[in-house]
């Protein structure tokens, strides 16, 4: 599957935590976040996470276009509820909206679905791609 690891600048060292302690599920799986997230995810755990460039939009256009197109098969996107932007419209939000792709935006969520993943709950997003 494909996993996209993400977090609000606040909450990165929370997502390195995160893919530590979930280090052997996340392994089997291929992971992408934005270059500075994929550096951090790297550097603290050893994953391999595929970074991607950020743009103006802090990435997520370029993300919102894979999940368009369902290439995308979960999210993980640790946000910062005191940020102002929070209540935004969010492109990637929309569009796994649309396209029915999990999304978890606290540590709570998060657990659940890397754990669903593991189990093989998402495994019917496959078929889809």
């Amino acid at each position: 599957m494909k996993i996209v690891l993400l977090a609000d600048y606040r909450k990165n060292e929370l997502l390195v935590n995160f893919c530590i302690a979930y280090m052997r599920i996340l392994e089997k799986h291929e992971l992408v976040s934005v270059s500075n997230t994929a550096r951090l995810v790297r550097n603290a755990s050893g994953l391999d996470v595929a970074g991607l460039s950020a743009d103006n939009s802090g990435g997520l256009e370029p993300l919102a276009s894979r999940a368009s197109f369902n290439e995308i098969d979960a999210v993980v996107y640790l946000r910062d509820p005191m940020l102002d932007d929070y209540d935004l419209p969010n492109p990637l939000t929309r569009a796994c909206d649309v396209n029915s792709i999990p999304y978890a935006t606290n540590l709570a969520t998060a657990e659940m679905l890397v754990l669903a993943i593991d189990r093989g709950d998402l495994d019917w997003r496959k078929l889809l791609r």
